[in-house]
């Protein structure tokens, strides 16, 4: 049963971060997941000490403000006059820094420590359940990840056309009324909340692999969005599948495994893609070469 919860989290671990992947690799703001997930530390921290509470809630709530004033300063940053990459960087680092600073100041009076924060242990989350009227509901990372997947596939769902037309063009769809920037904040909402409920399960580092590589898989495959959507939801379940028996098999890590398969699953794509695969754009090198040689 516990190999049972550790894949199902996993998995949609793994679904929930490549789904909203994908809009930031057509924004071209990956780069900016990896500073969501790192910047929220401190939210997390200062939600526990506010609260005195783990509660999932909590730390949603810490890791949204906080991410959402990740993206503020990014944003106010790259107005001033600062490259938005060098604006990402000082951001992340600047937060992040501070909440390691708060985790090994608190390290007594909070439950986290720089290995699980950093890292993650899905291993245990079968260990960590949550109980209703004193009956056990299961793990309470799956209730946490999975909650916000559901939240995540109904604000996309209901917003799809807004979403993809400000991905795609944000200009015209300012020109037509979008409001982009509720929209672009809206995004980065999911991303932090999504960031934090896979926090316990796979780490802050890890969790950014979940969000760029499987997206980034789908992206090669396809170009079509909702394809691009269920495959990278399809590539993160299979990576989480896959990872964690060959972390039974070399007795390793299971998040680090999990982010392995699914970088060999992106290299896959990379070489053998349909139209963007580097084998395929060889051969076609090669046979216009040679087509041209026997003219």
């Amino acid at each position: 049963m516990n190999t049972f919860w550790i894949i199902l989290t996993g998995s949609l671990v793994a679904a929930s971060c490549g789904f909203l992947g994908c809009f930031l690799i057509l924004r071209r703001m990956a780069m900016l997941g990896d500073a969501i997930s790192h910047a929220i530390l401190p939210g997390i921290v200062l939600a526990f000490l506010f609260s005195g509470s783990r509660d999932i809630i909590v730390m949603l709530i810490g890791a949204a403000i906080i991410g959402l004033a990740t993206v503020f300063l990014v944003q106010l940053l790259h107005q001033s006059g600062v490259k938005s990459d060098a604006a990402i960087g000082v951001t992340f680092t600047a937060l992040f820094s501070i909440g390691v600073v708060l985790v090994s100041l608190y390290t007594q009076q909070v439950d986290l420590d720089l290995d699980c924060v950093l890292y993650g242990e899905i291993a245990y989350v079968p260990w960590d359940t949550w109980q209703l009227g004193g009956m056990e509901m299961g793990p309470r990372a799956l209730w946490g990840i999975g909650g916000v997947f559901l939240l995540s596939l109904l604000v996309v769902g209901v917003f799809f056309k807004q979403f993809k037309l400000c991905s795609f063009d944000p200009a015209l769809a300012a020109a037509i009324g979008i409001p982009v920037m509720l929209f672009h904040y809206l995004l980065m909402t999911l991303v932090s909340l999504t960031t934090v409920a896979a926090f316990e399960s796979v780490g802050a580092i890890l969790v950014v692999a979940m969000l760029v590589v499987p997206s980034a898989t789908a992206y090669l495959l396809t170009d079509r969005l909702h394809v691009m959507l269920f495959g990278s939801m399809g590539a993160g379940v299979l990576s989480a599948v896959l990872g964690y028996f060959l972390a039974s098999w070399l007795d390793s890590s299971i998040a680090g495994a999990m982010t392995a398969v699914s970088g060999a699953l992106f290299l896959l794509a990379f070489l053998f893609s349909p139209r963007h695969g580097l084998v395929g754009k060889m051969a076609a090198r090669r046979a216009a070469t040679l087509g041209a040689a026997e003219k």
